[in-house]
């Protein structure tokens, strides 16, 4: 405190900071790199550890033997499907009737705001089964959940099978304090949103659902179950919830103690654990498993039905089976086992799970690392925008050598106003960007020959393109000539709301955070109108927010081995756009809004700094 207070150390640390400001800045810049790249490695992790006591072991004995019959089942409920050409509700509704479950429907229907060409839909209308398993020695306060999205074609049918299996297994037990719900959703998300609603007595989206006739008490965990192959080689569990959320550490521990004791093969992101992490090739492989989840947490995209739990306080993940691995094979009579262990611990719950982290990076599913440790990689990147604004407040402080003191004040008022005009500019060219797409595209379908949703993800490209040429220069067309004050104070301006931004962003979702950062920072603390306009232009255009976006898609297909042609990723990239435009209108994911409305006009701003005169 001494350094500060005292008025003679304050401007030497000033005068410092400020004369080494850029070597500081770079080496900052390098360090949070170097910091996050090596958080893969396993003396910055921590080994797995069950926090919640009350799943502190696994010594239960599991005594599900219906594998083959839930086969069985998932070929009946095969042939239903066909025959109804969609979800069979009335053998759904029977079926959990004759396992002694409380069974009830809901309704819903969705009309898109554009067709989704992915999975080709526009007027959403289906249908939701549920059945209630009651808890027979508890106040059905609380409740556990299993759920089996009712996918297209012959997929996640062996899902459906083993969830009618394990609803007639645990209805002949005793030792159950919580009611269980056994859900077949269908048309995946769009269903599992419209339950969740109508449990929770909400109604965020415009969607529109048939109250629910049946409830049970405050769910306390959910398991999503997808399964589609007779042949099950290994589990992979997956974490990624809407808007980057995370489930409790806990559920992962317990998902993984369960593969240990029955010898499953679990994987991660796609990939096998591995133990010789001090070997580079070990070091590699937990690099891109990081990596993985770092990309799928920044879409803010739910990478299953668990992921709209989240939102309600639910801890939930989904488990799928794969069929890759053929030297491996589990049974389903063992898959039925381990999702029997999980729910017979999580019945032993005395609250909810929060004892442990909820958020975290996993490079393994042995280790992770924790938000003390991954943080400060952040907190590097995010420095370099303090220093960067310090130097310029330092800068004006100084006034400029003039022989009327008039001037002075003259000029700085004409600075502070030089600002105004183009953060206007640039926000209202976020605004058109977040509006306009989904409300021209009848207009484009009129005009051009394209889809509504081609006419959508065009409109936002041509708004996003031309928002280059609206703010530039703008505070001429107001105040004259800018002047090398005016751009100072528009700088420090934008690099104060940018590191706002990131610090806001990184706290909810440090994957999008950590990803903008290392493209805006750059931008934010060189630009400057003195630079060469062309080449400084390019290296802007290409660290922009759409080309961090492009060169995200290609990165994380090379990451899960499967490169893409130029052409692949280009087509790709279109496709994210709406998927990103779709999620937030149906679900509510904040990405889309954030990066059009915040991030974009952000970097707008030190693009018109670039062409300042």
């Amino acid at each position: 405190m001494g350094l500060l207070s005292d008025p003679t150390r304050r401007r030497a640390l000033i005068s410092l900071l400020t004369r080494l400001n850029t070597p500081i800045c770079a080496v900052c810049y390098m360090a949070g790199v170097a910091w996050f790249m090596g958080l893969a490695f396993e003396p910055f992790t921590l080994r797995m550890h069950m926090s919640e006591n009350a799943m502190g072991s696994t010594m239960v004995e599991e005594r599900f033997q219906a594998g083959e019959r839930a086969l069985v089942t998932a070929k009946e409920f095969g042939v239903q499907k066909n025959k109804a050409g969609g979800m069979p509700v009335d053998w759904l509704v029977k079926a959990m009737q004759d396992r002694g479950l409380e069974v009830f429907t809901q309704s819903f229907s969705r009309t898109l705001p554009f067709p989704d060409e992915n999975k080709e839909r526009f007027m959403v209308k289906g249908t939701n089964v549920y059945g209630i398993l009651r808890a027979p020695r508890a106040p059905r306060t609380e409740a556990l959940m299993l759920t089996a999205p009712c996918s297209q074609g012959n997929d996640n049918n062996q899902a459906v099978g083993m969830l009618l299996v394990l609803a007639q297994y645990f209805r002949s037990q005793v030792y159950w304090a919580k009611d269980i719900i056994f859900l077949v959703n269908e048309h995946d998300l769009i269903g599992m949103q419209a339950w969740l609603e109508g449990y929770h007595h909400t109604n965020i989206t415009g969607m529109e659902w048939s109250p629910l006739q049946g409830r049970a008490g405050a769910i306390q965990a959910a398991l999503s179950l997808e399964l589609s192959s007779d042949v099950v080689t290994s589990l992979d569990i997956v974490l990624e919830g809407l808007n980057g959320q995370l489930p409790n550490l806990d559920l992962v521990n317990l998902f993984y103690a369960f593969c240990q004791k029955f010898d499953v093969l679990c994987t991660f992101q796609g990939k096998l654990q591995r133990n010789d992490w001090d070997s580079p090739s070990g070091y590699s492989h937990a690099v891109q498993t990081m990596m993985l989840m770092v990309l799928k947490q920044a879409s803010g995209h739910s990478w299953g039905d668990h992921g709209l739990f989240l939102r309600y306080q639910v801890e939930a993940v989904t488990i799928k089976g794969i069929n890759s691995y053929r030297q491996y094979k589990t049974t389903t009579t063992t898959v039925g086992r381990l999702l029997e262990g999980m729910y017979r611990k999580l019945n032993n719950l005395l609250e909810r799970l929060h004892q442990s982290f909820f958020f975290y990076l996993l490079p393994s599913l042995s280790h992770f690392v924790s938000i003390s440790y991954y943080m400060p990689a952040f907190g590097l990147l995010a420095a370099i925008l303090l220093l960067r604004a310090l130097n310029l407040w330092v800068e004006l402080s100084a006034p400029p050598a003039t022989e009327d003191g008039v001037a002075n004040v003259e000029q700085s008022s004409s600075g502070v106003l030089s600002v105004v005009t183009p953060l206007v500019i640039s926000h209202l060219t976020g605004v058109a960007l977040y509006t306009l797409p989904v409300h021209f595209q009848e207009m484009a379908v009129e005009h051009f020959p394209v889809s509504e949703t081609e006419a959508v993800v065009l409109t936002a490209i041509a708004v996003y393109t031309a928002g280059l040429a609206l703010p530039h220069n703008t505070h001429r067309f107001v105040s004259g000539e800018g002047t090398e004050q005016g751009w100072r104070v528009l700088k420090l301006v934008a690099v104060l709301y940018l590191a706002v931004l990131l610090g806001c962003t990184a706290l909810l979702n440090f994957s999008l955070g950590f990803i903008l950062a290392l493209t805006l920072v750059p931008v934010a603390a060189g630009v400057t109108p003195h630079m060469p306009k062309f080449p400084t232009a390019c290296v802007m255009v290409v660290l922009s927010p759409a080309c961090t976006l492009l060169f995200s898609v290609f990165a994380f297909h090379e990451l899960q081995e499967t490169p893409l042609s130029f052409q692949d990723t280009w087509l790709l990239f279109l496709s994210v756009i709406s998927q990103g435009i779709l999620d937030h209108a149906l679900y509510g994911a904040l990405v889309f809004p954030l990066l059009a409305m915040l991030v974009y006009p952000c970097w707008l701003l030190f693009w018109n700094i670039l062409f300042w005169k």
